[in-house]
């Protein structure tokens, strides 16, 4: 049940330009059955008279013209009637089989008015020995026992709109519909240049100005979304300069520290102080890193299997080999639109970060670049053995300065890695991913979409 009620739901649009529309539409269906329902309510009553009146004449008119004909002339004059207007005498059988009025308002308001004119023992009927029409029954004469039915066309009984009716009545419900098409597209558009631009903001970048025009409402969202917009740039850039000063602050006494440290005749001792020293200095780089919300690198054609071979090469040359794997079905050059040394840092973050797991576990595997393309996406994975990631805490790792100690004891780390990875992912249009690894350890994959991918 619950399958089948997702289902329907897949079938409701999910944006608000189309579910307004359609309510507008729906109401405005709605509002011209209702329309027709009271006109049909309303006509109901004259048509009613004007049928009976119709019917009665008619009959009344026969009768009184078989009346003043001579007996030689009826058959003539039937003719004429029949020729003429289309109005057939029949006498009435014992053994006809006649099909009465239908059992709604109007039918029965049309016998009843019929009865008053004519007499309280008119019958009227649709159809006499399978011959369809309008069929009235009278007396020539008042004292007479026989009865006859005087047939009329249905098409007297029946409305029939005029195909200009009908075409009319399309026209104005469809410049209706488009009306309302336009009224809603015109209120939602302002709302979807703003969730462009707020899409922008959460990939880090700064979207240009939204128009503060049209409706005061609509004005005055646009014009504050335009005022957090520029505060936020600007925090962004108070912070970039903060961080900047500090870190040219604390790198000047530190390479000081690291050339007095290289005169420490102690070799344990010294190793160990220009580790931390390097730590040091890696933790200022990515406080930088992370607080750059624009480089200034501008997007270019990349080639991500040289870019991937290059780093393959780089931690080779540092005595880090690391295992490159281009899936089968990811044949020749891959290009991707985007920024070359972002993914650099991106895919060197995960690296690095695989390395150091690989290493506390003590395991001989090396870690595993891996590029994979399918239609929906291009997969960058960069797999390790270390202890891996619970799923409860891949969302929080993600965030800036978290660490999970118990697993994955990045102790010496500010906890921005993945922040740094998760921002260039998405200031890509992709997303990362931490997933298990079968056999145990880590997936960590940037995935790019096919958009970016340069044909």
């Amino acid at each position: 049940m619950r399958s089948a009620l997702q289902r329907k739901l897949t079938l409701v649009p999910r944006s608000l330009l189309w579910r307004t529309f359609l309510l507008v539409a729906l109401v405005m269906l709605l509002s011209v059955v209702a329309w027709f329902s009271i006109y049909s309510m309303y006509d109901r009553e004259p048509r009613a008279r004007q049928v009976a009146q119709l019917v009665a004449s008619v009959a009344n008119l026969t009768r009184a013209a078989l009346l003043a004909a001579r007996p030689d002339a009826r058959v003539v004059l039937l003719r004429e009637l029949s020729d003429r207007e289309g109005i057939h005498i029949y006498p009435s059988d014992a053994d006809e089989v006649i099909e009465p009025f239908p059992d709604d308002g109007l039918s029965r308001r049309i016998e009843a008015l019929a009865r008053e004119q004519l007499g309280p023992h008119t019958r009227v009927a649709l159809k006499r020995n399978g011959e369809r029409g309008l069929f009235v029954s009278f007396h020539i004469e008042d004292d007479d026992e026989e009865e006859y039915w005087v047939a009329l066309p249905r098409e007297r009984l029946e409305r029939v709109l005029p195909p200009t009716f009908i075409g009319w009545g399309i026209a104005a419900l469809l410049l209706a519909l488009g009306g309302a098409w336009l009224i809603v597209f015109r209120i939602t558009q302002p709302l979807k240049a703003i969730e462009i631009a707020a899409q922008r903001v959460g990939a880090g970048e700064t979207p240009l100005p939204l128009m503060e025009a049209g409706p005061n409402e609509i004005a005055t969202v646009a014009r504050a979304f335009n005022q957090m917009s520029a505060d936020l740039a600007r925090l962004d850039q108070d912070r970039a300069l903060i961080l900047a000063g500090i870190s040219h602050d604390l790198r000047t006494p530190l390479t000081r520290l690291r050339m007095e440290i290289e005169f420490t005749s102690d070799p344990i001792l010294r190793d160990g102080m220009i580790a931390d020293v390097e730590e040091m200095d890696l933790t200022i780089t990515q406080f930088l890193d992370f607080a750059r919300t624009d480089t200034g690198e501008p997007l270019q054609n990349l080639d991500l299997t040289d870019l991937l071979s290059e780093i393959t090469t780089q931690f080779a040359r540092r005595q880090l080999p690391i295992e490159y794997l281009l899936e089968p079905d990811t044949t020749g050059t891959v290009r991707i639109h985007g920024k070359p040394q972002a993914i650099r840092r991106a895919i060197t973050n995960l690296i690095d970060n695989a390395i150091r797991y690989a290493s506390d576990t003590k395991t001989e595997a090396k870690p595993l670049l891996r590029l994979t393309v399918n239609p929906r996406e291009v997969l960058i994975d960069i797999c390790d053995r270390g202890p891996g990631i619970p799923t409860a805490e891949v969302d929080r790792l993600k965030r800036p300065f978290t660490r999970l100690d118990a697993a994955r004891t990045n102790v010496s780390g500010a906890g921005l890695g993945l922040a740094i990875v998760e921002r260039i992912a998405r200031a890509h249009g992709g997303h990362l991913d931490l997933l298990p690894r079968p056999g145990g350890g880590l997936i960590a994959r940037i995935s790019l979409p096919t958009s970016a991918v340069v044909i």
